[in-house]
């Protein structure tokens, strides 16, 4: 069974991803591990309590896995394990998708250099907060959702469209129109 990586840390927004994983586990074919920096308990922006089951590190000598999902968050603290995971992944053409503010933890090992990305995070929020902007702006987009390869970036608020194209990188539609159904079932429409 291939594994897909769902990276859970302090305060990270776990309603940008929930839905991703409920529709992604429609293939029996899928095993999700939740990954952290430490086997701990970590209190997500819903106040909602997750147990990683693996730390990034473990999860860096996996060979069985096909994805990484990244939510946002406010305290996204980037070590070199992840670093090393994303590169790896990155490396071996994986899909590795992040949403919301989590295309930080992409741009700072360096993925995002030859991407298309989007991002909620603009140039104003790192000058704001007098941080270092570590995204390559001529590989930006406005889209709320931007498929470049291997790599799936979303704002925040796009969590819907999200899981869609992610769905779809995994070739869970028949045709385009199945894809826009769904999408319009999820968003009333």
């Amino acid at each position: 069974m291939r594994k897909i990586l769902c990276f859970v840390y302090e305060s990270m927004a776990d309603f940008e991803i929930t839905l991703t994983c409920h529709m992604l586990g429609w293939n029996p074919d899928k095993e999700f591990i939740s990954i952290g920096y430490e086997k701990t308990p970590i209190r997500a922006s819903s106040n909602l309590q997750y147990i990683p089951e693996m730390t990034v590190k473990e999860a860096i000598s996996l060979d069985d896995v096909d994805a990484l999902i990244i939510p946002g968050g406010f305290e996204r603290t980037c070590t070199p394990e992840l670093i090393e995971l994303i590169q790896k992944m990155h490396k071996e053409k994986k899909l590795i998708c992040a949403i919301c503010a989590a295309p930080e933890f992409l741009a700072k090992s360096g993925v995002l250099d030859n991407h298309l990305y989007t991002t909620t995070l603009g140039e104003d929020y790192y000058k704001e907060n007098e941080l270092k902007d570590p995204f390559p702006r001529q590989n930006y987009s406005e889209r709320k959702v931007v498929r470049h390869e291997n790599i799936i970036t979303a704002k925040g608020r796009s969590f819907i469209d999200f899981g869609i194209e992610i769905l779809d990188y995994f070739n869970m539609f028949d045709d385009d129109s199945e894809k826009s159904m769904l999408s319009k079932s999820y968003k009333g429409e």
